[in-house]
């Protein structure tokens, strides 16, 4: 295992990932999300208010820490924001472990932790997985009646 691609950061992330933030009971929105590559796979519950904004995150995770710990991360962090501001947030992920983002601050502090993961391209999708799990439930709750 790679001290500089699992740092403390992501290892502490990971441990309590599942403890955090488990299944909703009632969620309005339920994504599973797989990678092939490696076996991870994320189910995410979402729930938002009418604004709209999203109220809670819950989620199991079977995977590698990277996913277990973005998981965590986005649970944690999403309530509250719109849709918008998520997708801005998922955008700059992806362009920080592309390095397009180098130098700059991530819009959560917490993210920083993945940048070690940008020289590991195959590695990439573990930590999208938990966001591209919750930017299918935006676009599902988008086309809601």
């Amino acid at each position: 295992m790679s001290h500089d691609l699992y740092n403390d950061a992501i290892l502490r992330e990971a441990k309590g990932a599942a403890a955090a933030s488990p299944r909703l009971e009632q969620p309005d929105f339920t994504v599973t999300l797989d990678n092939p590559l490696c076996g991870d796979r994320v189910t995410l519950d979402l729930k938002l208010d009418a604004s709209p904004r999203v109220t809670e995150v819950g989620h199991k995770t079977r995977g590698c820490m990277l996913t277990q710990a973005a998981a965590s991360v986005l649970a944690r962090r999403a309530p509250g924001s719109t849709p918008a501001e998520l997708r801005g947030i998922v955008r700059g992920l992806e362009a920080s472990l592309r390095g397009a983002a180098a130098g700059s601050e991530p819009a959560w502090p917490e993210l920083e932790m993945f940048r070690p993961v940008a020289a590991i391209r195959s590695r990439h999708e573990c930590v999208l997985l938990p966001f591209h799990a919750l930017e299918d439930a935006l676009t599902q709750a988008e086309h809601r009646p």
